[in-house]
């Protein structure tokens, strides 16, 4: 069974960043789109970014843009989310996925789910 672990979550203070890693042993992770999601508490899960399968386009949620890095490892099957200036309202669980498509993944076209790694801003 193909598997998303995360890794790399934790606490944070508000301002401080954290870096995030997702492994894939998915035989073809290196022909998929990728892609960051999370749910804070009382709130749906939403969108944070996304990568094409060769790396070359990348696409962020507004909230997270300039201080958030979507990359990826193909030879290391992993995907990594960088981020930076953290928020107190960006506690969430952070979920890595696996698109149907090799260009783009949204939440309607999530292949495959990681189980999440709690990511807390401390405020």
């Amino acid at each position: 069974q193909v598997q998303l672990v995360e890794s790399g979550g934790g606490l944070v203070q508000a301002g401080g960043s954290l870096r995030l890693s997702c492994a894939s042993s998915a035989r073809t992770f290196s022909r998929d789109a990728m892609g960051w999601f999370r749910q804070g508490p009382g709130k749906e899960r939403e969108f944070v970014a996304a990568i094409n399968w060769s790396g070359s386009s990348t696409l962020y949620a507004d909230s997270v843009q300039g201080r958030f890095t979507i990359s990826r490892n193909n030879a290391k099957n992993t995907v990594y989310l960088q981020m930076n200036s953290l928020k107190s309202e960006e506690t969430a669980v952070y979920y890595c996925a696996a698109g149907a498509s090799r260009s783009t993944i949204d939440a309607g076209t999530v292949r495959i789910w990681g189980q999440g790694t709690q990511v807390t801003v401390s405020s």
